[in-house]
């Protein structure tokens, strides 16, 4: 089974590559959180988690689901991580909940992607994004065939900062930088509500046709990336910048 979480469609795309290649399901991660029920799974095949990099690490909301998620029959398990530099010490973090799970751990691979943190970070323009999507797949590709293959990856060579920045640079982000305070919409919203249908936290509600964010936010981006009105803004710092969306519904 491919398990993927994605706010503007990076680690799905990477996902269903590796399924057309390794014919195995696909299981969308922001559908089980939505619902909000503990889930069992039985595959017969690897497991292969696919998701983005947050400050150097899978998600935290990713990592919680895992935990509280109940995995049988195939318990050998890959993960996929799509960024847009590296995944830092992530594998450390990955190994802790394979051995929590008794899952044994076939390996962890990073890649590029288009940058989509338009909250934080300035973006590529949409040729160039579509340029490291093209450039991605090939690599994508070689993974699935080693999933298929069963072989495992090699390790990523973890540095000092690596561990600095998957441990107590992670530690702070969250608390400091990781909420819904500064999303707006703007007048040019046109009340479609596809931001509280897309949202995988269930974060927003919509109040006289309008957005509302009250207060569970995973900065998965999946908002205002994927606002066909472009409408939503955070704080200042997203005005301007692209919007790297290729979520498919």
């Amino acid at each position: 089974m491919i398990f993927y979480f994605s706010g503007t469609g990076n680690s799905q795309l990477a996902a269903k590559i590796i399924a057309e290649t390794t014919g195995d399901e696909m299981i969308s991660i922001n559908d089980c959180l939505k619902k909000g029920k503990e889930n069992t799974f039985k595959s017969r095949m690897p497991l292969v988690f696919v998701t983005p990099t947050y400050a150097w690490r899978m998600p935290k909301v990713v990592e919680e689901w895992i935990r509280k998620t109940e995995f049988s029959g195939n318990g050998k398990a890959y993960f996929v991580l799509t960024c847009d530099g590296r995944s830092g010490n992530a594998m450390s973090y990955v190994k802790k909940i394979c051995k929590e799970k008794k899952l044994q751990f076939n390996g962890i691979a990073s890649i590029p992607m288009p940058e989509n943190y338009v909250a934080m970070f300035q973006t590529p323009d949409e040729q160039e994004c579509k340029n490291i999507v093209e450039a991605a797949k090939p690599a994508i590709a070689k993974l699935a065939v080693q999933i298929q293959k069963v072989e495992k990856f090699p390790d990523p060579i973890i540095s000092l900062r690596d561990k600095i920045l998957s441990g107590p640079i992670n530690g702070v982000y969250y608390p400091l930088l990781v909420h819904d305070r500064g999303f707006n919409a703007s007048s040019a919203c046109i009340s479609c509500g596809k931001c509280a249908r897309r949202c995988p936290l269930n974060d927003i509600v919509m109040v006289n046709g309008k957005p509302r964010w009250k207060g569970n936010c995973t900065h998965c981006m999946a908002c205002i990336a994927g606002c066909p009105a472009e409408a939503i803004e955070y704080k200042k710092s997203s005005k301007g910048r692209h919007r790297h969306y290729i979520m498919e519904e």
